[in-house]
């Protein structure tokens, strides 16, 4: 007998790539998909953890002995870092068993680990009574990940993971991690948000997304500034001519820009033009693209191929090197372009997507 049951959701980020480390501005929100957990709190210190998408025999560890590096290096670094940070930083979380069931797509850039990260939380936080409220569960997740699990992911899918609303996109400054909830009726407009999932993960993700800190980091210190947010949009060019290094220079010319594409879609939206937003996330992939130089020849073909086919809008969407692509469109549009962007992989001899619109959905809750 279980003492509840939770779901925390993956998310799509409709514009904000790779902002968040930089103390800018995202916008991602929930999908429909979440992570499920079925929780029983235990006193015996034992961390059992089971999962339905994953093979093999639950795995059990002493809430005692988690440290960083010392786990199995598998999917249970994920929640066993959330216990690990929620321990050190001072809250009395003992044993669970815990059995998880996603239907997240994994690899595809939608956050699958931040909802596995943020259901456990939310499940503690309830059968321990921590009173933590959502933005720091969100925080001690980030810490999870960053330290046990050494992916330095910014504070983003976290959040979104934690505090997104139906109806709503989270504009979220990752600098203060002030939020506020823009309305996004695709279906009002008569419009729909396409995921293209691209099935491909690059293996050698990680490490170049280590770089693109790195590089952005080094940039804000040229410049003198705390982040690279700090660089307002309109002196951006003086900014660049103080950085000699080219590669130094696109990643920071990626994220000012990004982030006053941000403002933009925000603008676009409370004046109820969903529509205007295609051409600005299509500017977004283009500067992925070509100046953080996180896209591939799949999710070109996606946004290239959506785009003749009529689209308004198309990006690639995540941390890149594969993954997601995002479409906006017309809803009686949604059938050519899906034809289209099949057709185009049979043509190049590749894996056929997964395509499926979304909507703007909860954040983490408690089921039962």
């Amino acid at each position: 007998m279980s003492d509840g049951v939770w779901a925390a959701p993956g998310r799509v980020n409709l514009i904000g790539e790779h902002t968040d480390y930089n103390d800018g501005f995202v916008m991602p929100f929930a999908l429909p998909h979440t992570t499920v957990a079925t929780v029983s709190r235990r006193d015996d210190g034992v961390l059992r953890l089971h999962s339905a998408d994953a093979p093999g025999d639950a795995t059990e560890l002493r809430v005692t002995e988690l440290a960083p590096g010392h786990g199995p290096r598998g999917w249970t670094d994920y929640p066993a870092g959330v216990v690990w940070a929620l321990r050190e930083a001072g809250h009395a979380v003992g044993g669970a068993d815990i059995h998880y069931e996603s239907t997240v797509p994994t690899g595809a850039g939608l956050s699958s680990s931040a909802a596995l990260e943020v259901v456990t939380a939310l499940a503690l936080n309830d059968l321990y009574e921590l009173g933590l409220k959502r933005g720091r569960m969100a925080r001690l997740c980030q810490r999870a990940e960053n330290i046990y699990v050494g992916a330095p992911t910014g504070i983003m899918d976290q959040t979104a993971s934690a505090c997104c609303t139906e109806g709503h996109a989270l504009h979220l400054d990752t600098r203060d991690l002030s939020q506020r909830q823009i309305p996004l009726d695709l279906a009002g407009q008569g419009l729909e948000l396409l995921v293209v999932d691209t099935r491909v993960q690059h293996a050698h993700s990680d490490g170049e997304y280590g770089k693109r800190r790195a590089g952005c980091e080094s940039a804000a210190a040229a410049l003198g500034v705390p982040a690279l947010r700090d660089i307002a949009h309109d002196a951006l060019p003086e900014a660049l001519d103080r950085l000699p290094d080219p590669q130094i220079r696109a990643l920071a010319r990626h994220i000012v820009t990004e982030n006053h594409r941000v403002e933009r879609v925000i603008a676009h939206l409370e004046a109820g033009d969903i529509r205007a937003t295609g051409p600005v996330l299509t500017e977004g992939h283009a500067s992925l693209r070509d100046d953080f130089r996180i896209s591939c020849p799949e999710l070109d073909l996606v946004v290239d191929t959506a785009l003749a086919a009529g689209a308004l809008g198309a990006r690639m969407t995540g941390g890149g090197f594969g993954g997601s692509a995002i479409v906006l469109t017309d809803i009686t549009q949604t059938p050519t372009l899906t034809k289209s962007i099949q057709e185009a992989f049979t043509s190049a001899s590749w894996k056929q997507p997964r395509i499926f619109p979304t909507t703007p959905s909860r954040g983490a809750r408690r089921l039962s």
